[in-house]
């Protein structure tokens, strides 16, 4: 294999900059891409080359022969698509290997194999992962849905078939409510992915959503790193992640994770990706899907198991064997990461973009920051809520909830609300701080939580005022003082 000496990241954000200081630390180039409204984006400073993508600032990032060509432009060897945009696009790897390009992730034909909810979970079943009982081809017709609905009973689940990322997903409790939610679910999926197709599952009530992190190389090694307990979610949109579960059964999860090495065995995967289950009360689990990229809650793998997932992506895409067995890998401790997002909880988390006027992170031992903002930087309104990611780890369960409550605590962006407020809610609660989480948490949570981000954010300015305010004193007294 070709040894790779210069990388275009297709993507933009704290993603980007998260690559870009893998490539330095590999001794390789980076070359950074940005819309017109990307123009102060920090990862664009920090790359070694950068490149401006003109016209409409979402479909820029999706432009793959435009982006294909200013990497043959720039003399780039490989291309990394980071997450989301085009990191799960069958037809953007073929492309790159098309025109000679290393596509840092799997082959393409594992990522429309599982960019097809359906055909993936066909295949998933057939080499012995426990699936959901469900259709096994795309619906499009309300009448023979509901019939299937019916044989299978209530409550389901419809599903966009060519989506993800809770868009195009309905829970149907009653028979009642199907054909309102069967027209939602697939409406909401031509508007997002420009197929109407879905599936129907049975829904599985108060499940725990555990991913098992898998890494394998051109080779045929494959090993795991680990699961994440992503049950946190509020409208289907992961909000914390934590590795490992902290309530998850030990002859459970080395269930998940023998038989996701094996399934991945089995098909020849290659890279980094991301098996998801749901495990029910019972400790039963499922496959949902799987994600062939770098998932956002990368960093609580590569804390607990000192593996650096970006770096081992890049080498495996090299040509390079796994250096590591499965014995090698130690997983440690308990990381939790936060999503920060730029959104009002006082107003159903409504996105609040603008200028970020004070941002103050914490620190200290174990503790992570992951983000593209700064002081003075203005978040564009073009893109995902999210900016930015605290991640902290400790020993055990207990000290982790501990650190996180602390670090929360410094936590200080001002400028706009983020969903912080709600964070420092979360890890004060009773269930949270005994691992008892499932995917209705927050649903069930969310009333009874003090979600009043204003006064935080007045009690943080009321206590700056009165260091200004001393300050200002002492520098009167001492100007007194020398007269």
């Amino acid at each position: 294999m070709k040894k790779i000496s210069k990388v275009l990241i297709a993507n933009r954000g704290e993603i980007a900059l998260r690559i870009i200081r893998a490539c330095k630390e590999l001794g390789m180039k980076s070359v950074a891409i940005f819309s017109e409204v990307d123009v102060e984006g920090i990862w664009v400073r920090k790359a070694d080359e950068c490149y401006p993508l003109l016209g409409d600032p979402l479909k820029a990032y999706l432009d793959y022969e435009r982006i294909i060509n200013l990497a043959l432009k720039a003399n780039c060897d490989a291309i990394h698509p980071g997450y989301g945009f085009l990191s799960e696009s069958a037809e953007f790897a073929q492309a790159c290997e098309d025109k000679g390009i290393i596509f840092i992730g799997p082959r393409p034909e594992h990522i429309s194999l599982f960019g097809d909810k359906m055909a993936s979970k066909v295949a998933m079943k057939a080499i012995g992962v426990p699936v959901l009982e469900g259709t096994d081809t795309p619906i499009v017709n309300k009448q023979e849905g509901a019939k299937i609905a019916s044989e299978i009973g209530f409550p389901v689940i419809i599903k966009a078939a060519f989506g993800g990322g809770g868009r195009g997903m309905r829970i149907v409790k009653t028979e009642k409510l199907f054909d309102e939610m069967f027209d939602s679910a697939t409406n909401e999926s031509k508007k997002y992915f420009g197929r109407g197709e879905v599936f129907i599952e049975k829904y599985v009530e108060n499940p725990r959503h555990i991913e098992v992190q898998i890494i394998a190389d051109k080779y045929g090694n494959v090993r795991h790193l680990g699961d994440r307990d992503c049950s946190i979610q509020r409208r289907h949109q992961k909000v914390i992640e934590i590795a490992p579960s902290p309530r998850l059964n030990e002859q459970t999860r080395q269930k998940l994770y023998d038989i996701s090495t094996q399934a991945m065995e089995k098909l020849g995967y290659e890279s980094v990706g991301t098996i998801e289950f749901l495990v029910d009360a019972e400790d039963n689990f499922y496959f949902i899907e799987m994600n062939t990229r770098v998932q956002v809650e990368h960093p609580v793998t590569e804390i607990i198991s000192g593996i650096d997932i970006i770096q081992r992506m890049i080498e495996i895409a090299e040509g390079d064997t796994l250096k590591f067995t499965q014995e090698n890998i130690k997983l440690r401790g308990f990381a939790i990461e936060f999503r920060i997002n730029a959104e009002n909880p006082q107003n159903n988390f409504m996105p609040s973009v603008g200028k970020i006027t004070t941002y103050m992170t914490p620190g200290g031992p174990g503790v992570r920051i992951d983000s593209a903002a700064y002081t003075g930087y203005t978040v564009p309104a073009n893109y995902d809520s999210m900016i930015g990611k605290l991640i902290v780890w400790a020993i055990d369960w207990e000290g982790a909830v501990k650190k996180a409550k602390r670090a929360l605590d410094e936590f200080y962006l001002e400028g706009f609300p983020t969903n912080i407020p709600l964070h420092r809610e979360i890890v004060k609660d009773a269930d949270f701080m005994n691992g008892h989480i499932t995917t209705s948490y927050l649903e069930k949570k969310l009333d009874k939580f003090n979600l009043n981000a204003v006064n935080a954010i007045a009690k943080e300015d009321e206590k700056i005022a009165n260091i200004t305010a001393l300050i200002k004193t002492i520098n009167t007294n001492k100007i007194k003082a020398r007269h």
